[in-house]
């Protein structure tokens, strides 16, 4: 297993690789495979759709989500909402439109094409009350318990320190705030050589944890009230895993009953 500053290199590499290649016009997404000289391997089934919801931006669509984490979020007008790995801001501008004038919307991104290119969506928005930081979410830089809503989508899963990370989001919500994130969860054993594979980790499947484990560490923290408001099943195609796994690998994995899952999960502090 690679050591937590190799795997946040891993992330950090690839997605600015993304915000990059989407300002030249080529897409990707969080979707275990994306190689540059190829252009986009297509396979999209994590995404949700977001189109003709209000708010949406489409050149902040990066298609990288795995839920729609800003409709269980119970957001509020005059709410100041935090996006923990905001990207393009996507989930940034919804949340705006949300809260509206009299709120505020901060998203954090520790890859810094990523908030290069936010910032440029939100000069052509002209939204003063949205903010770009770039900053680390096992160590945000935002203060103690001043946030009434946390929102992430596919993005925890990445953070190698994931006890660190739902600690800081208990640090920066105010008392009865709440938090709704959609992440990547695992139920089975992941093989081997697919936990090993820096894509399949950024990727967003490398570094999910069992859902139940992945619970576990949300009540750990402190947080009250954790539901799970949604939940899919991600068919990871053959066309992926043969990039990994040979013929019979699959076959066994099919059916030892291993299975993806994109999850939204509710907490409040």
């Amino acid at each position: 297993m690679k050591d937590e500053k190799e795997l946040k290199k891993i992330v950090k590499e690839k997605y600015g690789e993304i915000a990059r290649q989407a300002d030249a016009g080529a897409g990707c997404s969080c979707e275990c495979s994306c190689n540059p000289s190829e252009g986009p391997v297509g396979y999209t089934v994590m995404n949700d759709e977001y189109k003709g919801i209000d708010g949406y931006v489409p050149e902040a669509d990066l298609n990288l989500g795995c839920g729609l984490p800003v409709h269980y979020a119970g957001i509020r007008a005059g709410d100041t909402v935090v996006d923990l790995g905001s990207g393009a801001g996507n989930d940034v501008f919804i949340a705006r439109k949300i809260v509206g004038g009299s709120g505020r919307v901060i998203g954090v991104d520790f890859t810094q094409d990523m908030i290069d290119k936010a910032r440029r969506n939100n000069e052509k928005m002209g939204y003063a009350n949205v903010e770009f930081r770039f900053g680390d979410i096992e160590a945000l830089p935002l203060e103690t318990g001043t946030i009434d809503v946390v929102v992430s989508n596919c993005v925890l899963n990445l953070v190698p320190d994931k006890k660190k990370a739902f600690a800081e989001i208990l640090r920066i919500l105010k008392p009865g705030a709440r938090f709704c994130i959609s992440d990547i969860v695992l139920k089975g054993e992941l093989p081997e050589k697919l936990r090993s594979a820096a894509e399949m980790y950024a990727g967003c499947v490398a570094g999910a944890l069992q859902e139940e484990d992945y619970l576990g560490i949300i009540r750990g923290a402190g947080f009250s009230d954790v539901e799970v408001q949604a939940s899919k099943t991600i068919a990871l195609p053959a066309s992926v895993l043969k990039s990994y796994l040979n013929d019979k690998e699959i076959a066994l994995v099919r059916k030892s009953g291993f299975e993806v899952l994109s999850i939204t999960v509710t907490g409040k502090k």
